[in-house]
């Protein structure tokens, strides 16, 4: 049922036991009398409220303090990025991928690139290809600290928090330090990337992984046996492999169900099939599984690393055809042909072949699609992202059914939503 439809429900008049209609003013009654005479509350949780993580609205319909509905409101920052797409080239809506999922920046940039490369029937180069891995599992690293991290404080624990934003703050460095960006990177370009890494960023990066798992064990310790962690997760909010499998969850939201799947392993791409890693799979579909899923996945993005890093070779990074990747900047300023295809290049935009694609990779927060239709310009007809923030969410008001309204903010923040691709 879309969160649409419920609000026309409550917006329907309520017929008491004379048949008469009463008039529930919002945010006083939302349901009829039960046996002791008292009304169902409704309570607005956002959407200025750090627990809904962004500009997210939570009508609350309780029962003293059993959850009977939840209905989302979203729209808040409506961005209209797909429609901002068709009227921009290929390479300048990657910084618009930058703000979509703004806790992995770098993997929306890849998938975009993957998406118009597909079209365009582009081979990266193999130091590229590993590049993008290790872009996309440090994304993944970061991304999954700051749920972590701020999950807790929507729990009462503030400390596992500095420890990994800690962390993060490490690989923001790196970030930093190779496109000069920390959050909103474009370190993807069509056939290659913004440049390469610079000298002694591959040992900052080994330090890196070489002292991470000693933070991962710290807040293992901290929270997966603690008494108060484990009655504020286990058993709420749980979804069923079936459930979740019907909502269209991916990502660790479906994994934590039971379900294995990730586009990594089921739909392999930039060489993910060569690298040696599990696919953590919960039991129960609870927030408990969920926490445990994504702590799993950090542990495995550490090995991937290890692996991509040990692969990496010296060479180029961009495709060698100068009506793809812009000429070396040394080129342009020496040489006629070089200057002229930088001209184009800027000025007209790379121009995929008519046709669509889609392309989906499996983000810190699910699976990530772009559809893009071509009509031979250097612009997208139609650009359209599957965000899975967006899909997401849609089961929580399922998830909420009967929960207690403090579940509520633990069940919203196992959702792991960043409003950015929701009102996208």
């Amino acid at each position: 049922m879309s969160p649409r439809t419920i609000e026309l429900e409550l917006a329907t008049p309520m017929v008491d036991a004379q048949g008469k209609v009463r008039n529930i003013p919002l945010g006083v009654a939302a349901g009829p009398d039960d046996e002791f005479g008292a009304e169902h509350m409704l309570v607005n949780i956002g959407p200025q409220h750090p627990a809904t993580h962004g500009v997210l609205r939570l009508v609350v319909e309780l029962e003293g303090e059993s959850v009977k509905r939840v209905i989302p409101h979203i729209g808040y920052l409506h961005s209209g990025f797909e429609k901002l797409g068709e009227y921009r080239f290929y390479n300048q809506i990657i910084p618009l991928t930058d703000r979509t999922d703004y806790l992995s920046p770098m993997a929306n940039n890849i998938a975009f690139a993957l998406a118009v490369e597909a079209l365009m029937g582009v081979e990266i180069t193999e130091r590229c290809r590993l590049l993008r891995v290790i872009a996309c599992e440090m994304s993944r690293i970061i991304s999954h600290l700051v749920w972590a991290g701020t999950t807790g404080i929507d729990l009462g624990a503030f400390t596992p928090f500095l420890w990994m934003f800690e962390q993060r703050e490490r690989i923001y460095n790196l970030q930093e330090s190779w496109c000069g960006a920390r959050l909103t990177t474009s370190v993807a370009r069509i056939g290659g990337m913004i440049a390469d890494v610079p000298d002694g960023w591959e040992d900052g990066l080994r330090a890196f992984l070489s002292d991470f798992p000693k933070t991962l064990r710290e807040v293992d310790t901290m929270f997966s046996r603690n008494a108060i962690w484990c009655g504020r997760t286990q058993g709420v909010g749980a979804m069923t492999a079936a459930e979740a499998i019907n909502y269209s969850l991916s990502g660790p939201m479906l994994r934590a169900s039971g379900v294995d799947y990730d586009v990594r392993k089921d739909r392999p791409y930039l060489g993910y099939d060569e690298f040696d890693f599990d696919v953590p799979i919960g039991q129960h579909g609870d927030v408990y599984d969920r926490y445990m899923v994504r702590m799993e996945e950090m542990v495995q993005s550490v090995r991937i690393l290890e692996q991509a890093l040990a692969k990496l070779k010296p060479g180029p990074v961009d495709v060698a055809d100068p009506r793809i990747s812009l000429p070396r900047k040394s080129d342009t300023m020496s040489d006629m042909e070089s200057m002229i295809f930088h001209f184009k290049q800027v000025m007209e935009g790379v121009k995929p072949p008519a046709g669509e694609v889609y392309f989906g990779v499996e983000n810190p927060k699910g699976e990530l699609g772009y559809y893009l239709v071509s009509d031979g310009t250097a612009k997208p007809a139609r650009w359209r992202i599957r965000p899975p923030s967006f899909i997401n969410l849609a089961a929580l008001p399922k998830m909420c059914e009967g929960a207690l309204l403090s579940d509520v903010i633990a069940i919203n923040a196992s959702v792991d939503i960043v409003m950015g691709e929701i009102d996208r």
